[in-house]
């Protein structure tokens, strides 16, 4: 019998330090006492959780406190602050504040200090998200989930990466205007009326002037009416302006077009791309899907998906995602594509979950947090979010179908966590629906009337939608109506409006 050999245990090695530098958070707390002129420029570059001595954190808070209220910061008006505090007590008591200021060497590096700290601390974030995923990763107790662990290291590395940006986020006046004249320069060179990303519905576009940077656009809806339609037609219709405007030799700084991402947790993928297929060859999609096309017809199709090729739309069909896993797959696909994803599409809203486990009692309090993340979603990546949702059944019990803000379902915290509301509104959905009897040979005259009646009103609203802007932060309110073709599931501009 072979002998098993063993290898032999490894001598433990001393415990890892964690970065820091304890030395630095004392001058710099020193110098702060000293000038509070180097406090008042401090504070706000800093967090009490960037220093690894936890006294040094409390009378870092202290200062930052007492400056809030334009009370001086020395270790005298700071003392009645720590005389019962065990730590400060274990270094000395409150004469410890005195000592810090004992050598002035901080006022010299007191800048230098803080960038250290920061950046020490944030070493020590990563410390603890590597901890963290190592845990969880040899953790096989639960739910063996490694795509689901990834998204959340990814989701915790990117708080780190954003921890202290509200410094760098404070722009000057003049930075501000310089941002704000580049968009009246961009709306000027696309013809007017667009600063913002093409919805490719030049009425809808000079209604709200595009999608703008950071904002979150709600699209709401009954069911039936078409949001899921208008919502591809715009990602599609952003992603060829941008394919063509590359092929112009626009630079992606000054196209209105975008490269789109579009998350449908309903629908697959292959459907997605069949409906923009039916509306790019002008096939019915319902023929596509039975297979009842003519030679020609395939001719067609196969030409729309060969000119489409290239077309940058991307779709995650992935179902039952998180908020957090929905910013984790933005941020990879943004670093993919060099920063380049300009428009953000989800449908729909109420299939996200918050991550959390609470039940349908928690739904009110999941859908606001999911709303919020949608906003942050928006700022951080500074693109345009166009977020569908569902509408309360109230809109069917009125006389007027066309939905209000207040229709919004499950929280009012999407009405305002939203930059703009529309809502997609076809009366001749509702029209087709009171059909009175068809007349007959024999039937009263009554009869004969109700129903050409009712066929001259369906005449006058049939393939017509109003998109009802029925929110706007920085504009006005109001509807336009639009074309819409059901056999393509296509939205175009109405000249007759």
């Amino acid at each position: 019998m072979a002998t098993l050999a063993f290898p032999t245990p490894a001598v433990p090695a001393e415990p890892m330090q964690l970065p820091r530098n304890v030395e630095a958070e004392a001058a710099m707390l020193g110098a702060m006492m000293i000038d509070n002129r180097l406090a008042d420029d401090l504070v706000d570059r800093l967090e009490p959780a960037h220093f690894y001595e936890p006294v040094h954190a409390r009378i870092f808070a202290a200062i930052k406190t007492l400056r809030a209220n334009d009370m001086l910061a020395t270790p005298v008006t700071l003392r009645p602050m720590f005389d019962a505090d065990e730590g400060m007590r274990e270094l000395g008591g409150p004469s410890y504040l005195a000592s810090l200021t004992g050598s002035g060497a901080g006022l010299i590096g007191a800048r230098q200090f803080a960038t250290q700290i920061y950046d020490l601390a944030m070493l020590r974030a990563l410390v603890s998200v590597g901890r963290t995923l190592v845990e969880r990763a040899m953790d096989t107790s639960e739910e063996v989930n490694p795509r689901a662990q990834i998204e959340a290291a990814e989701e915790e590395l990117y708080k780190v990466a954003g921890d202290g940006g509200a410094e760098n986020a404070t722009k000057s006046f003049a930075q501000a205007t310089t941002m704000a004249v580049k968009m009246a320069e961009r709306a000027l060179n696309s013809g007017g009326n667009l600063s913002g990303v093409t919805t490719g519905l030049d009425s809808v576009n000079a209604k709200i002037g595009g999608m703008h940077h950071s904002d979150l656009m709600i699209l709401a809806g009954r069911p039936g009416m078409g949001k899921t339609s208008l919502a591809t037609n715009i990602a599609f219709n952003a992603a060829r302006r941008w394919m063509r405007d590359m092929a112009d030799g626009i630079p992606p700084s000054e196209s209105v077009g975008a490269k789109v991402v579009f998350f449908s947790l309903e629908m697959s993928a292959d459907q997605l791309a069949t409906r923009i297929l039916a509306e790019q060859s002008q096939i019915s999609s319902e023929s596509l899907r039975m297979g009842k096309i003519s030679k020609a017809e395939f001719g067609q199709l196969a030409a729309a998906a060969a000119e489409l090729e290239n077309l940058p739309l991307f779709i995650d069909d992935t179902g039952g995602l998180s908020i957090s896993a929905l910013h984790t797959r933005v941020r990879r696909l943004q670093r993919r594509h060099n920063n380049q994803i300009g428009l953000v599409v989800v449908d729909y809203l109420q299939l996200l979950t918050s991550g959390g486990k609470g039940g349908k009692e928690n739904r009110v309090q999941e859908i606001s947090e999911i709303s919020r993340g949608l906003k942050t979603l928006a700022k951080d990546m500074n693109v345009p979010v166009l977020a569908l949702s569902q509408l309360s059944r109230a809109v069917e019990s009125r006389e007027d179908k066309r939905p209000m803000l207040s229709d919004l379902r499950e929280s009012g915290s999407i009405e305002q966590d939203a930059d703009m509301v529309w809502f997609v509104f076809r009366e001749d959905y509702y029209t087709a629906q009171r059909e009175p009897k068809r007349p007959m040979e024999g039937d009263e005259a009554k009869v004969f009337e109700d129903h050409a009646k009712w066929a001259s009103d369906m005449e006058r609203v049939y393939g017509l939608a109003e998109m009802i802007v029925a929110k706007q932060r920085h504009g006005a309110t109001g509807k336009v109506v639009l074309k819409f073709d059901p056999t393509i599931t296509k939205f175009s501009d109405y000249a007759g409006y």
